[in-house]
Parts: C-alpha cells; structure tokens; sequence
C-alpha cells in the first residue's frame, strides 16, 4: 500500500492504477521476502507508514529476481502487447515484471548495493526517513558494504532534495547514462 501511495513521484498513484499491487510488487515486496535482513520499516500510531528495501549486491538480487520472483508473477500478468506510447499505468508496469530494467553496469560495479525508501506524508517532515537512512546505512557499513546507490524520480522534487542533503552524491556518465526520468545517487561508507 505504501507503495501505491507514494508511487506517483512521491505522490499518491492510485488514481493510476487497476491494481493497486503492482508498483509494491516491483519496489518492495520482493526486497522483504528475498532479502528482510535488508527491510526496515516505520510504524506509527496508525501501522506501518513507511521502509526502506535495498540489498548489498544489487547484481546477485537482480538475478535471484529472475529465478525466483518475476517467474509466478508472469504467469500472473501477460505482457502487455502493442505500442507502449499507449499503454496505462498498470500495463507499464506489468510490462516491467517481464522486461526489468538492470542498474547501469558501471554504477554497480563501483557502488553495487542501492536502496528504496518511502513514507507516507503523515511520516513525512519528522526525521523518520533520516532515522531508517542511518539505521540502514549503519548496518550495511558493518556487513562491509563500501557504498550504495539509489535512483529518484526526476520529478520527485522532495526526494532529490532529500538525497541531496543526506550526503548522496548525484552521479553522472561514466557511471550513470544522463536522463530525464531518473536522478541517480550515490554514497560511499
């Protein structure tokens, strides 16, 4: 849910989508079953209301995404047929379950692990992202990891801000290919 609530560059998705499952099953639920050691999440009064996913080795999970995770949900979602310039929201989706993107093979070579965060609003202000940032960071640099990477909606003008002021570098060619979509960040430990 806190996905689909956030996943429209920070802001709430679900006017887009039939299927309020699929941007979760992308962006989160594969980290917290394949990789909970690397899962954190913030509760409230009200429940849950925000994590942070990520992994050490972004190579190896993007490859035990493909023997494990994106199989049962294929056969689930047909790939979405035709010119993609018409597509809505959920065949976009759907169609990255069955063509992922891959981190850029220069960034992951020099900073292979990378994280994803988000909070609902109600979180949102209160130093809840910094705390579950520092806690992840924290155990990641005492498993040896030397940095991480993240990528941010370019339109998501309170993330790029966010990463900016938490010590995260924006990262340019050769790491990153240039986009009007993605801000990539990095940070060494």
């Amino acid at each position: 849910m806190i996905s689909l609530v956030t996943g429209d560059a920070g802001g709430d998705a679900t006017r887009l989508h039939r299927d309020g499952k699929l941007i979760g099953h992308i962006y989160a639920a594969p980290y917290v079953l394949l990789s909970p050691e690397t899962a954190l999440v913030a509760e409230d009064s009200e429940g849950v209301a925000g994590y942070i996913v990520g992994v050490h080795d972004t190579r190896s999970f993007e490859e035990r995404l493909e023997r494990e995770w994106w199989p049962a949900l294929r056969k689930v979602y047909a790939d979405p047929q035709g010119d993609s310039a018409g597509w809505d929201a959920d065949q976009k989706r759907i169609a990255t379950i069955h063509h992922p993107a891959h981190a850029p093979a220069a960034l992951v070579e020099s900073i292979p692990a990378h994280i994803h965060m988000n909070l609902l609003p109600r979180l949102e202000g209160q130093g809840m992202g910094t705390k579950l940032l520092d806690r992840w960071l924290a155990d990641a640099l005492e498993a040896g990891v030397e940095g991480v990477h993240l990528g941010a909606s370019a339109s998501n003008h309170g993330a790029v801000r966010f990463w900016g002021s938490r010590g995260f570098a924006r990262l340019a060619p050769p790491l990153v290919e240039p986009s009007d979509r993605t801000v990539w960040f990095g940070q060494k430990l």
